[in-house]
C-alpha cells in the first residue's frame, strides 16, 4: 500500500481524513497511521502530567518507535525521575536532546530569559525547546510524528485535529478527542503511575521557573508561562495572552 505524501495532501483530503479517523478508537487510529502515514514515525513526550498514556498507547503499536524527550535543562527533578520509571516500565526507546547553549552560558549570555516578559519567554522557548525538537526531527528523519496532545487541555487546542501537517511532515494525534476521565481511567486499567508533581496540584508541568500549581481562582492557561503564553511553539504558534 502506498503511503499518503504530506506534499500532495489538500486541504479537503485532509479535512476528509480527519472525518474518517474521528468514529475510530485510539488504537485505531494508530493502526490506521502505520498503515498510511510514511516512516519514520516517532512520538515526543514532556513526561507531563498525562504522558504515560500516549506511551503505554503508541509502544503497544509501535513497541520501539522513537520517543522525543527535549531536556531543556530546566525540567523538574521529579521529571526526571518519573522519565526513568516509564522508561523502565514501559521499555522506551527514549531519545533524549539538549538545546544547543548550555543553561548557565544562556543565562551568561542573555540573562534569565523567562523573567524577561513575552518576548522573552518566545526567545528562552526558541532557544531550549523548538530547536532542539526540530533537530531530533531532522536527525531522526521523522515523517509522521505523534503527540498526545488534546483538545480539552487548553483553549489554544479546543480544535486539534487528529491529523495535520506541520513543516512538511504529518502531525499526529490519536487521543486529541479524549477527556480527563477517560485519561484517568486508562491510567488505573492499565496500572500507569502519575507524575509525582499531580499530588501537589500541578496540572501541566514544564519548566521549574515557568510552571506552578493550579490554585483556587486560577485558570489552567495561567500554570504556565505566567499566564502570558499558553503554548511554547513545540506543537502551535505562540500566541500571546490578552491583558485584558
Amino acid at each position: 500500500m502506498s503511503k499518503l505524501d504530506p506534499v500532495s495532501i489538500s486541504t479537503g483530503t485532509l479535512a476528509e481524513l480527519n472525518r474518517e479517523l474521528a468514529p475510530r478508537t485510539a488504537q485505531q487510529r494508530i493502526e490506521w497511521a502505520l498503515q498510511h502515514l510514511p516512516g519514520g514515525h516517532a512520538l515526543s513526550t514532556s513526561f507531563g502530567v498525562q504522558s504515560a498514556v500516549s506511551l503505554h498507547l503508541l509502544t503497544q503499536v509501535i513497541p520501539d518507535i522513537p520517543v522525543i524527550l527535549v531536556d531543556t535543562g530546566y525540567l523538574f527533578p521529579e521529571t526526571y525521575r518519573y522519565a526513568d520509571q516509564l522508561v523502565e516500565q514501559l521499555g522506551l526507546n527514549l531519545h533524549v536532546h539538549h538545546p544547543e547553549i548550555g543553561s548557565a552560558w544562556m543565562e551568561a549570555r542573555f540573562g534569565k530569559l523567562w523573567e524577561a516578559g513575552s518576548d522573552g519567554l518566545h526567545r528562552y522557548n526558541q532557544l531550549r525547546k523548538v530547536e532542539p525538537m526540530q533537530r531530533a526531527l531532522r536527525q531522526l528523519d521523522v515523517r509522521s510524528w505523534h503527540a498526545g496532545l488534546r483538545r480539552e487541555q487548553s483553549r489554544s487546542r479546543r480544535d486539534l485535529p487528529f491529523l495535520d501537517i506541520r513543516d512538511g511532515r504529518f502531525k499526529f494525534h490519536p487521543i486529541a478527542d479524549w477527556t480527563d476521565q477517560e485519561i484517568g481511567g486508562y491510567m488505573l486499567v492499565n496500572a500507569l503511575p502519575e507524575h509525582p508533581l499531580a499530588r501537589q496540584g500541578y496540572v501541566s508541568i514544564g519548566d521549574v521557573h515557568t510552571t506552578q500549581p493550579l490554585l483556587p481562582g486560577m485558570d489552567a492557561a495561567q500554570t504556565r508561562f505566567f499566564g502570558l503564553r499558553r503554548e511554547c511553539g513545540l506543537h502551535f504558534d505562540e500566541p500571546t495572552v490578552s491583558a485584558a
